[in-house]
């Protein structure tokens, strides 16, 4: 762990930073180590997040801040355990309905890899991985070490989120930037996000950057450069890392919440009701993993994806880490009982006929927030029985037989709320658009 210098002040390195300057090295150590021991406020810490927000950082601030990160903790060493796997990962920057990492962790796992993936939480109006698998009843999302390397080893995956260890500084970060409408810095992104997977030990890393009214970088040109950034401060630490970048301009998938979502990712897995942009979303990702651990070639890599999927074997890993990290053994074929949803059903109705031209994702997930399915400050509980199901996607035909979306709720005056919010999110158009693929470009090393 890095020992931090007693010669700086807080609110001088925040001052600098906001007027623009660089900081150095040893100032963003020293930031970064107030972070993790508490010594400096959480106000500080908000005013530090929103100064570089607004400036920005340079290649070599990035750097800095990811290393201080990875070092306010322990590093992961997974050559002791003998895995006999390549040890790869996928993040994504998160969307409105981004259940891929529950499904993309067991595929891979199937195939040869070995996923340690650690998962974070909902920030702003999208769900978090982790809040997902909180409401599956008993599931532990922090195994001590012992477990983790017991299930990453004999079954290949584990999804799971920060332990106390690893990456501290960012951890704390993490919830300080949730609160604060800091969350879409790119310098921000690229250090959580690398912080926590190269303290995980990572071989490889592939990245899933989203764009449109959904994710955080709604402009494709910023995602783009979230990407770049990414990619290059990661092979920069030595961790070969890709990114794809997603259409998030409707809901991947057919619903939002988090009981719901983790229903929809046992049907995927199941092969029941399986959505084609998931699906095709699923096997880009998986794919570049397999690639990019040596597991298959371009060529085998999707066949790899898509008959783990088909020989059920996707599926059986995904129930043996439930049950492996404390979970119901039969989740797979209880999902009513240790997955209930809210009460009350309500079926969004369009007052009108006519196609999806346009959808306001962000308002989709600032509905399930609304709900009950999101934070609005970090401290606040979640009610994993709300959600959204059914949604219709980008040139779906709408009247009163095809609904907008069934929605869950506590009450009908929730249930009313989110129902309007929802109408508004949509636009009708009197024609069927041709659909737009998913995933939009590739980015990797020999692109920089």
């Amino acid at each position: 762990m890095a020992t931090k210098p007693a010669n700086f002040f807080p609110q001088e390195l925040i001052r600098k930073k906001r007027d623009g300057s660089a900081l150095n090295d040893a100032e963003i150590r020293f930031m970064v180590a107030g972070l993790a021991d508490n010594s400096i406020s959480e106000g500080q810490i908000a005013a530090f997040a929103m100064a570089v927000f607004f400036q920005g950082m340079t290649m070599d601030e990035r750097v800095s801040l990811t290393h201080a990160m990875v070092q306010s903790g322990q590093v992961m060493d997974w050559k002791k355990a003998d895995l006999g796997r390549p040890v790869v990962d996928k993040h994504s920057t998160g969307g409105v309905g981004d259940k891929v990492s529950l499904m993309l962790a067991p595929i891979v796992a199937a195939c040869g890899g070995a996923v340690p993936m650690i998962s974070g939480r909902g920030l702003g109006h999208t769900g978090g991985t982790l809040d997902k698998l909180d409401s599956v009843p008993g599931y532990n999302t922090a195994p001590d070490p012992a477990l983790l390397t017991k299930t990453v080893k004999q079954i290949g995956c584990a999804i799971i989120g920060q332990t106390a260890d690893l990456a501290p500084a960012d951890k704390r970060f993490y919830a300080i930037r949730d609160v604060t409408a800091t969350v879409e810095s790119i310098p921000l992104i690229t250090a959580s996000i690398l912080s926590k997977k190269l303290a995980a030990g990572l071989e490889a890393l592939v990245m899933d950057v989203k764009f449109g009214s959904g994710a955080f970088k709604e402009d494709y040109n910023e995602a783009q450069e979230l990407a770049h950034s990414i990619v290059t401060i990661a092979n920069c630490a030595g961790l070969p890392t890709t990114a794809l970048l997603t259409d998030m301009n409707e809901v991947l998938g057919a619903s939002a919440g988090n009981a719901i979502e983790v229903r929809e990712t046992i049907d995927f897995l199941m092969g029941k009701n399986v959505d084609p942009r998931l699906l095709s979303v699923v096997t880009a990702l998986a794919a570049e993993m397999l690639v990019l651990g040596d597991v298959a070639d371009e060529v085998t890599a999707p066949h790899a994806v898509q008959g783990a999927l088909a020989s059920g074997t996707a599926a059986e890993k995904f129930a043996q880490m439930i049950a492996a990290l404390g979970g119901p053994h039969d989740l797979m074929t209880n999902v009513g009982k240790h997955l209930p949803l809210a009460p009350v059903r309500h079926d969004v109705i369009s007052p009108k006929r006519g196609v999806i031209g346009s959808m306001n994702v962000r308002e989709m997930g600032v509905a399930v927030m609304d709900l009950g399915g999101g934070r609005h400050k970090a401290s606040d509980p979640i009610d994993y029985g709300v959600g959204i199901s059914d949604i219709a996607g980008l040139g779906a035909k709408l009247g009163p037989r095809r609904p907008i979306a069934t929605i869950f709720a506590r009450s009908e005056d929730d249930a009313r709320r989110a129902e309007m919010r929802i109408l508004n999110a949509i636009t009708l158009v009197d024609e069927t658009q041709s659909p737009t693929p998913p995933v939009r470009s590739r980015l990797t090393k020999e692109d920089l």
